[in-house]
């Protein structure tokens, strides 16, 4: 349980850093681009992976291209997401990405789905639906397309990380995907000419370890978990919302309207029809 609770607390750090980058003036974008190689650096530590032969790179080069574009311009939506709806939803709109594989083996493959699944995904459309900024004001609409952005880039990437899974040397691959992401980001900070500070620099690098730590306590928690992994599934994305709303609300003070609360309230619930129908799936 302490490896999950510290995944859980890496995950919500992270949206607090991207919070505090906009009140000191840091670009998101810089964050991203240090975080990528911290994240490497820091994989290589821990793992050691060797690097892949050549029939790895054949079969799975498409995933870490794709993931390597994906996931560093996700990470900036994200940010703006915080920066714009605060870290309570934008945490809530990334956990109920979770739908999108389960609709994606659905739809591609024809997999089956158990009662208990609809409901759960019915739930998560609802969810999203209240936790989406309403009004005609040009910031609300902005906000709300950044929460889809977080929602569909988070569940897309999902549904490549599951892939790359099942890929030999996974390790390695994602060890490839980090230094292909940081290279990019790299390249665009370049570009834009993005301000460089010290801060910055050391906040970008913390974003890494808090990445890593994330990964690595979740994995470390289903290890110790291994008979209840339904329990970390659902620890995990509940422990997130429900820390990101102490933090989001009591810490920054940001506002909740009443359909907000009540879209929290639906995601937890659509997680618990989730994590059902993984159990009762694996009891038949």
């Amino acid at each position: 349980m302490v490896f999950l609770l510290l995944s859980v607390c890496c995950s919500v750090a992270v949206s607090v850093l991207l919070k505090v980058a906009r009140r000191r003036s840091w670009e998101v974008a810089l964050l991203v681009a240090l975080n990528y190689p911290t994240a490497a650096f820091t994989l290589w530590l821990v793992a050691r992976p060797s690097l892949p032969d050549a029939a790895v790179w054949r079969e799975g080069w498409w995933l870490f291209v794709a993931l390597g574009v994906l996931l560093p311009s996700v990470f900036i939506v994200m940010g703006r997401a915080v920066q714009a709806a605060g870290i309570v939803r934008a945490d809530a709109a990334q956990r109920l990405a979770l739908v999108i594989p389960l609709v994606s083996a659905f739809v591609l493959f024809r997999e089956q789905l158990s009662p208990w699944s609809l409901v759960g995904i019915g739930l998560v459309f609802a969810a999203l639906f209240c936790l989406l900024a309403y009004g005609e004001a040009k910031e609300s609409q902005r906000a709300s397309w950044l929460l889809v952005g977080v929602w569909a880039g988070y569940g897309v990437i999902d549904v490549l990380l599951k892939a790359l899974s099942q890929q030999a040397k996974v390790t390695s691959l994602l060890l490839v995907t980090f230094v292909l992401a940081g290279v990019l980001m790299a390249g665009y900070v370049c570009w834009r000419r993005v301000r460089v500070s010290a801060a910055a620099c050391a906040a970008g690098v913390l974003l890494g370890v808090l990445n890593v730590g994330n990964i690595v306590f979740y994995i470390k928690a289903h290890t110790a978990m291994k008979e209840n992994p339904s329990v970390v599934f659902a620890g995990m994305n509940v422990g997130v919302i429900a820390l990101g709303t102490l933090v989001g609300a009591g810490f920054f003070g940001e506002r909740l309207l009443l359909r907000h609360v009540a879209g929290l309230v639906l995601a937890v619930a659509a997680i618990g029809c989730l994590t059902w129908a993984r159990l009762s799936a694996g009891a038949a």
